[in-house]
């Protein structure tokens, strides 16, 4: 019983630590995303994090016939770049992001966590159609 004990507490506390680092800390993806930055807001009970959403050009379809724009939800945990991001607000960015499999309080609300921009430029004036 105790080679249970002193074997078995350690495997199961570093089964559980494995487990929680693959679901909170493993990057599963990153990427660069760009289109226009509709809004970011700083928002949180207990942990602020920067809260926006890009509307990217293009339209996805999640079933035939429909027709939805293509938003890009995300967080950003530093305060320099949320700030950086609020002045521009409006304008077409160009940011770096991490994806996660879970969010974390501290990290923000969504999956996804911008960690640079790379770019950020004036919206291009939409072109007049000819008729």
């Amino acid at each position: 019983m105790k080679k249970i004990l002193k074997f078995g507490i350690p495997a199961v506390i570093i089964l559980l630590a494995g487990v929680f680092w693959w679901n909170y800390c493993f990057v599963f993806g990153e990427g660069v995303r760009a289109g226009n930055l509709n809004f970011i807001v700083k928002k949180g009970y207990v942990f602020k994090t920067w809260e926006g959403r890009i509307i990217q050009t293009g339209f996805k379809t999640p079933a035939p016939g429909a027709m939805q724009s293509n938003e890009f939800d995300f967080s950003v945990a530093n305060d320099s770049l949320g700030g950086l991001l609020e002045r521009n607000s409006g304008k077409s960015v160009e940011v770096r992001y991490k994806e996660y499999l879970h969010s974390l309080p501290w990290r923000g609300m969504s999956k996804y966590v911008v960690t640079e921009v790379i770019k950020i430029t004036d919206p291009q004036p939409a072109s007049i159609l000819p008729y």
